[in-house]
């Protein structure tokens, strides 16, 4: 796997050749922080997305003798190369100046000289183009761990071989050790390092992460916020919706308090029953019909068209109707007995005596039966 580390450059001098040299520390031991996308992009080793994987490069990695001998006499670089790096085939077009070969260990670092001969370069360098970036191959052990500081990881590197060092526009925000720039392209199977760190607040807490890593937090926190508000917004909506349940519950209660209060007692049903019992007797008083299944305006109604007719109340409203049907119980209670002419002829007819007409009557009869017997 193929990766990059920010180094930085110290007593730098010029020759009488022009040349620019320094001594630069190129590795240390320690844990490292990638993207899980760079570390694991197929997801092989279930790493993909963790946002921050960090890599343990033990003493063993850094300093193995094989490790070592990789820092000498090393190619550098204006950039950094894409593809595999430098090699044989591309090192006159690449080339810029190479590492020493006084390799020494600096406590936990890798300590080179360098010389950069391009005349092109040292312009650029001097311009402010003085970040160094070692570009190297490792293989990734993906067996997670502790360090012997108890500080965990998710993996770890084999011995490092160092490929070439470039001279960098971007600075690391003055310390010495920073994951390197990034290539263009990645190499096949291989791995780009992360951009230059960042700080970024999670959770009120300043952390520090590449530009890929701070990408990465602001996506999760956009998720978390935007997930939240979901969260929220379906409580709304299951409080709206509870509302909505009881108020209708309000109202079927409501309701029922309502039937509740109409239902009749039997006392009240003893009221209503003779209420319209005598009713009904009051209209037969008037009117001798049958009412049966009417209501208490309809037997009114019918009562009154049958003594004054339809035409005396088209267009009339209700109080008017009940007003004549009172008015005509008034006139039966003052004559209990019914229609005066009625009542007029059915007393004619039950009278025998006392009838100068019917007197009348009789004596012709008696005389058409006896005018054919002999006169005395």
């Amino acid at each position: 796997m193929i990766l990059q580390d920010s180094v930085t450059a110290s007593n730098v001098r010029r020759t009488a050749d022009g040349y620019l040299t320094a001594r630069a520390k190129v590795a240390r031991t320690g844990i490292q922080d990638y993207l899980g996308t760079e570390i694991d992009p197929d997801n092989k080793h279930g790493l993909r997305d963790v946002p921050i994987v960090k890599m343990y490069r033990p003493e063993s990695s850094v300093f193995h003798k094989d490790a070592m001998r990789s820092y000498a006499h090393r190619p550098m670089t204006n950039g950094h190369p894409g593809g595999k790096g430098v090699d044989a085939s591309n090192w006159k077009e690449l080339a810029v100046g190479q590492t020493g070969g006084d390799v020494i260990r600096d406590g936990e670092c890798v300590d080179v000289p360098l010389v950069l001969m391009d005349a092109a370069a040292i312009a650029d360098y001097e311009a402010g183009k003085r970040q160094l970036s070692m570009g190297y191959s490792c293989e990734v052990i993906f067996q997670d761990g502790y360090t012997p500081d108890g500080e965990y990881f998710h993996c770890s590197a084999g011995p490092m071989n160092m490929n070439h060092l470039s001279l960098e526009h971007r600075a690391r925000a003055g310390e010495e050790f920073r994951i390197g720039d990034t290539q263009t392209q990645p190499p096949q199977g291989g791995h780009q390092m992360a951009d230059s760190l960042r700080t970024v607040i999670v959770d009120g807490l300043s952390v520090q992460t590449t530009d890929q890593g701070a990408q990465a937090i602001d996506k999760l926190t956009r998720q978390l916020s935007d997930s939240a508000t979901t969260i929220q917004q379906l409580k709304d909506a299951h409080a709206a919706d509870l509302a909505a349940k009881d108020s209708e519950l309000a109202k079927k209660d409501a309701e029922i308090d309502g039937l509740k209060a109409k239902q009749l007692s039997d006392a009240d049903i003893d009221k209503r029953v003779q209420a319209r019992a005598d009713l009904i007797g009051k209209a037969k008083a008037i009117h001798d019909g049958d009412y049966a299944g009417k209501g208490e305006a309809e037997i009114r109604k019918a009562v009154v068209i049958a003594k004054i007719g339809d035409a005396a109340i088209a267009g009339k409203s209700e109080a008017y109707i009940d007003a004549r049907f009172d008015m005509l119980l008034e006139d039966a209670a003052k004559n209990p007995a019914g229609d005066p002419f009625r009542q007029h002829m059915i007393q004619q007819d039950g009278k025998t005596t006392g009838d100068e007409a019917e007197k009348a009557r009789l004596q012709m009869i008696a005389d058409m039966q006896t005018a054919h017997l002999p006169k005395a």
